[in-house]
């Protein structure tokens, strides 16, 4: 999974960023409106989270834009603003989320993956295809009931794969949620890390569709 961050506190976006990545989400941090209108414009982005108050341009514009132009990614507005008439204005900018500054960094990462999961599909927490199950609020994967041991990669791009299970994933959006970035990306670094998740979960689970991309798979059909 990987998320935008618009904060111009560079301590506190410092600080949100080392934790989202602890939680294995891929994080790009723009410092001001302009960059990260940007950024949320043209990358792709499992979720946004946003500042109100920012330098060169304000949240509120940068949201309205954004769905203006069509972007659907799940956006949470962060910020000091805690008035009634603030909140009314995200939510009606496009705001699928609003969290008050002082907050707790737990909150914010179990409503980035609240968010996810609901703009995948997906309504309840536990996500299963064949013997391999995903808590999309923990971030917990398992294989036939024992936790599964995945580096950050392989949660990125199987976390991607399940969120999106029985459909093709295409290669690129797989890269381009894998990877923060300014990442130096090998070519061949998606296929590694596929033969790495193979040999954990079992190579019938994940399905490669020539010239496409990728699809994980139950051995029978995904619950």
């Amino acid at each position: 999974m990987r998320v935008l961050l618009v904060e111009d506190d560079s301590d506190l976006a410092n600080g949100i960023a080392r934790a989202l990545r602890a939680e294995n989400f891929a994080v790009d941090v723009a410092a001001n409106g302009e960059d990260g209108g940007h950024l949320g414009a043209t990358e792709a982005y499992d979720a946004a989270v946003l500042d109100l108050g920012l330098p060169k341009r304000d949240g509120i514009s940068i949201l309205t834009e954004w769905r203006a132009s069509g972007r659907a990614l799940p956006v949470l507005i962060l910020t000091a603003r805690d008035a009634w008439s603030d909140k009314v204005q995200g939510f009606k900018a496009g705001a699928d989320d609003y969290l008050v500054k002082p907050f707790r960094v737990e909150e914010l990462v179990m409503r980035l993956r609240a968010l996810v999961r609901r703009a995948a599909g997906h309504a309840a927490s536990i996500i299963q295809c064949g013997p391999v199950s995903f808590d999309a609020q923990t971030g917990q994967f398992e294989h036939d009931g024992l936790p599964l041991k995945l580096t950050a990669f392989e949660w990125r791009v199987l976390s991607c794969l399940i969120l999106r299970k029985e459909i093709v994933v295409d290669r690129m959006d797989l890269l381009e949620r894998v990877y923060e970035q300014d990442a130096d990306v090998d070519s061949n670094s998606l296929e590694v890390i596929i033969g790495r998740l193979r040999r954990k979960i079992g190579p019938e689970l994940i399905e490669t569709v020539r010239g496409r991309g990728y699809r994980l798979t139950g051995e029978s059909a995904c619950d």
